[in-house]
């Protein structure tokens, strides 16, 4: 894998190595930079937590910390198409945006529905109600496609080198999950206030610091063993996806973003999709809901490229997939592309978390 940005061997290794596992422990730093040690990577706690930092500051990063898995936080979300006329595209744009309820737009490449946003909300009842006040403000109906089952959500974008001695990107994907509490998963859906302040502290990264857990629980007014305990259940309760860099895709070149479309037969969506997850470069998978007349596709891959032709090779691969299972024609499939970002403000996690969190 290649990259034209400006990093060293050490910074790429940082970038490969912890997209995901990072131990949760009082001092994180320590016992992840002893992992890659032992991956070939010459790096001590003090060199990883500057590099991590030097990364961030950069803009290489997004942000450090823990991705919170909104839909098991509380409320929900729904991906919506809905199609703006080359005259009116600035004023309906503005109206979708105007909603706070709307977390990401993007126009993407489609002769009808080039207009695509996500709804974030704490009640799911409000997501028709915000539609249905799209629709009325800019005349243009609005085509909900809530997610059915997901098969896949896992962003993770890699760069090239250094490499090991057996000629592998070196330290790449290291796990330290292990590392940290022994504690159970509960069946327990509605957070108590002290889960719910833990939520709402660590969306946006954790803090860039020798004891990241230890200042969260000084944030929030625990204690740090109460943190460590709750982060490593949240993991397992699937609350939490994931600890580590959360890499800028753009800033890694990664500026290829291709949402492609199948209409699978229903029959063999089951097989398709872990099949199609499984594919390294897909960080997005899931069906959704056809639209009779307007969008005959039930089956979502997000693929990511650092150039057109990268992309296309991809697309093509999951194609090789799909065709695998059903006899895959030219109309059964589509690709489309994001040419700019309309909003991009994140999941409004207060809302939902409040709205299901119990009283003391």
């Amino acid at each position: 894998m290649t990259t034209d940005v400006d990093l060293t061997d050490g910074e790429r290794a940082v970038v490969n190595a912890f997209q995901g596992g990072f131990p949760v422990v009082e001092r994180p730093f320590e016992d992840a930079a002893a992992a890659m040690r032992d991956h070939g990577v010459d790096i001590d706690a003090a060199g990883l937590l500057a590099t991590i930092r030097d990364l961030d500051e950069r803009g290489v990063l997004s942000r450090f910390g823990a991705l919170v898995n909104a839909q098991e936080i509380g409320g929900a979300a729904t991906l919506v198409a809905m199609h703006a006329p080359e005259d009116r595209f600035d004023e309906i744009v503005e109206a979708v945006n105007d909603h706070r309820e709307v977390a990401h737009n993007y126009e993407r490449e489609h002769p009808h529905l080039n207009v695509w946003f996500v709804v974030s909300v704490a009640d799911e009842d409000r997501v028709e109600e915000v539609l249905a006040e799209i629709e009325d403000e800019t005349g243009q109906e609005t085509y909900n496609l809530p997610k059915r089952e997901e098969f896949r959500v896992e962003a993770k974008f890699y760069v090239d080198g250094p490499l090991d001695g057996d000629g592998d990107v070196a330290a790449a994907g290291i796990d330290c999950s292990a590392l940290g509490p022994d504690i159970a998963p509960t069946d327990e859906s509605v957070l108590s206030p002290a889960e719910r302040d833990l939520v709402l502290e660590i969306q946006d990264g954790f803090p860039l610091t020798e004891t990241p857990y230890g200042d969260i629980a000084d944030a929030i007014g625990q204690e740090t063993e109460w943190v460590l305990e709750t982060v490593k259940r949240f993991e397992r309760e699937r609350k939490i996806r994931r600890i580590g860099v959360v890499p800028n895709h753009y800033a890694l070149g990664y500026t290829e973003n291709g949402m492609t479309v199948w209409n699978v037969p229903d029959e063999v969506v089951s097989e398709v999709g872990p099949e199609v997850a499984s594919l390294p470069f897909v960080t997005h998978c899931y069906r959704r809901p056809r639209h009779e007349g307007v969008w005959p596709y039930n089956f979502f891959a997000m693929t990511h490229g650092r150039s057109e032709a990268e992309s296309q090779q991809r697309i093509e691969r999951v194609r090789e997939v799909m065709s695998e299972r059903w006899d895959v024609s030219d109309e059964d499939w589509d690709s489309l592309f994001s040419t700019q970002i309309l909003k991009k403000t994140g999941i409004r996690m207060a809302e939902r978390a409040d709205a299901n969190t119990r009283e003391q």
